[in-house]
């Protein structure tokens, strides 16, 4: 009988390691997929054009995952090997903190079970991180600094003027580097403490969106309990004011309209909305109004379209090229930008790898070189030029 509870024993502690090795690595394999594709058609003058681009890419989710991202993955959207075959030069790697279970994009409560805790545990993430939401996007910080310093040579994090032109100087000498920065999907990474802003940016972040799928402690939420004439709090009033003091890149993607408003009228610095879609293009409620997506492109901001059926109406390449040209309708060519999402529990029909993809389709969109150039990548380059603390 001992031998028995011993088989039984070792059974269930080999189990439950099986669910820790392996159980994150199924989450994610489901939740961000590349629809099966044969290779989407790109000519060799496409292929000669990509290649000449400074590509930059406003959002991806991709810390959230806990993959060794300097090693190609089989699963996702984003990790080094693929951001290099891309061609892309910038890289915004935001990190989630807090995710309501049964998501959806008309009202989340923040009350509601958090499956990001439920996922740093499964993947057996340092323990400070469990409960503790700044320690959360601390500990994704930590994993992309982990990387600049196991291949330099594939990755440099730009926390300054002078590390974005050293970016752009080693590509235009031949090097496959990329830039990557650091942004928080959500100012409850602060966890409703002004000090750890101050926190953030000594680890590297240079954008913080306001809000995600919830309100929280500096306002509403475009999918929260407060509804779209919900705004900042006093907490977001002084969080907003600190991050323009301390030069961090405010971003209003998933804000409520009231809180884009408000602080369209109250910052005279460049936003960015990083990841949304237009509106008038695709009717969903996740994408912000077209009239503040002008506000945004006339206070000199940027708008970064995403790579989803939600938001794009259209996932592939064409309906991607569709929404950055309705985008372009909306708010200018100066002003749009790519968002892509990747990795952010998003379906997608294709990866980082393949973006010679959509340089193709907007060429059969009928736009030129010039502006195909400030769109996939140009526009960020010269907002953060702006942005960024000189060094």
């Amino acid at each position: 009988m001992w031998l028995v509870w011993r088989i039984v024993l070792f059974l269930a502690v080999l189990a439950a390691t099986g669910v820790f090795l392996f159980g994150p690595g199924i989450v994610e394999g489901r939740m961000n997929p590349v629809a099966a594709h044969d290779a989407w058609p790109v000519t060799p003058a496409a292929e000669a054009m990509h290649a000449r681009l400074v590509i930059g890419d406003l959002h991806a989710d991709s810390l959230l995952w806990d993959r060794d991202l300097t090693r190609r993955a089989a699963r996702g959207q984003v990790d080094l090997p693929r951001l290099i075959a891309g061609n892309v030069a910038l890289q915004v790697f935001s990190t989630v903190t807090k995710s309501p279970s049964g998501l959806n994009f008309e009202k989340n409560a923040a009350t509601a079970p958090d499956d990001i805790t439920r996922l740093f545990i499964g993947q057996l993430r340092p323990f400070r991180s469990w409960l503790d939401l700044t320690e959360r996007a601390l500990e994704q910080a930590r994993q992309l600094a982990l990387a600049e310093e196991k291949v330099p040579e594939m990755l440099k994090i730009v926390r300054s003027r002078a590390d974005l032109d050293a970016v752009l100087a080693r590509r235009e000498a031949g090097e496959h580097v990329v830039g990557g920065l650091l942004g928080a999907e959500g100012g409850h990474a602060l966890g409703g403490d002004l000090a750890n802003l101050d926190r953030l940016y000594a680890a590297g972040f240079r954008l913080i969106g306001l809000t995600h799928f919830f309100d929280n402690e500096l306002g509403a939420s475009l999918h929260g309990e407060a509804g779209a004439g919900g705004g900042l709090t006093d907490f977001g009033r002084a969080a907003v004011a600190k991050m323009v003091e301390k030069g961090m890149i405010i971003d209003l993607a998933h804000a409520a309209p009231e809180v884009v408003r408000e602080v369209l009228d109250t910052v005279r610095v460049p936003v960015v909305i990083s990841h949304t879609g237009i509106r008038s293009q695709c009717e969903t409620v996740r994408n912000v109004p077209d009239d503040l997506l002008r506000r945004v492109a006339e206070g000199g901001g940027l708008v970064g379209i995403a790579f989803w059926e939600e938001v794009t109406c259209n996932a592939t390449p064409a309906g991607i090229a569709a929404a950055i040209h309705a985008a372009i309708g909306v708010v200018g060519e100066d002003h749009v930008a790519l968002g892509s999402d990747f990795d952010g529990a998003i379906p997608t029909t294709f990866d980082a790898s393949e973006l010679a993809a959509l340089t193709q389709a907007l060429i059969d969109r009928g736009l030129e070189e010039p502006v195909i150039a400030k769109v996939m990548g140009g526009n960020m380059v010269r907002f953060l030029q702006a942005a960024l603390p000189p060094g």
